[in-house]
């Protein structure tokens, strides 16, 4: 072998060697390029569904504040139609309470002649009860009194006193809400 042949070699091996050098760095540039494409893609995918997301949370709050909202004024409706509705009350047992009172004022002296015949009917017929006094009385206390005035109902002197008008009536053995002026009401219990 010639000095030139063995130069043509080295040359056409280095050259070769170059070549491939070139096709190694080309491959490993297409796959970077593909894998810096695809992270791209996928970046922008990521953007666009934060974006989504993003457009999504703004709408759930703006429909959470138009809620809040709508809530706020259902509760001061309703706080009001309770309201309402406790005068309605209020106002619908002062009325019965009134007629009672009218009732037992245009009848007056008969229903009274009767209930006293009555009570001493049942006197006669049945023997004395051992506790006749309406009002209970322990030893060493004394039920709270009220004398009714011109005009006091039931439902006045329960709400004056604390207590309510089943109370009153459980108290003093009332059937109704109808009361005489001067008729004495316990309006609390007996303390011990």
């Amino acid at each position: 072998m010639t000095y030139e042949t063995t130069i043509m070699r080295l040359a056409a091996i280095g050259f070769s060697g170059v070549l491939l050098t070139g096709c190694v760095m080309a491959e490993k540039y297409e796959a970077e390029k593909s894998r810096s494409l695809n992270f791209q893609r996928l970046l922008a995918q990521e953007e666009k569904r934060t974006g989504d997301l993003d457009a999504e949370l703004k709408h759930v709050k703006l429909q959470a504040s138009e809620l809040e909202a709508r809530n706020r004024e259902m509760t001061a409706q309703i706080q009001a139609v309770r309201e309402q509705l406790a005068s309605i009350q209020e106002e619908a047992a002062a009325a019965r309470e009134t007629e009672g009172m009218r009732a037992q004022m245009k009848g007056g002296s008969k229903s009274k002649k009767a209930k006293r015949q009555a009570k001493t009917d049942q006197a006669a017929v049945a023997p004395a009860p051992v506790a006749a006094d309406p009002i209970p009385a322990q030893a060493g206390s004394s039920p709270a009194v009220h004398v009714v005035q011109a005009g006091e109902t039931v439902y006045r002197i329960a709400r004056q006193n604390g207590v309510s008008v089943q109370q009153i009536r459980q108290w003093n053995n009332l059937k109704n809400d109808v009361i005489e002026v001067g008729q004495q009401l316990v309006v609390a219990p007996p303390q011990p």
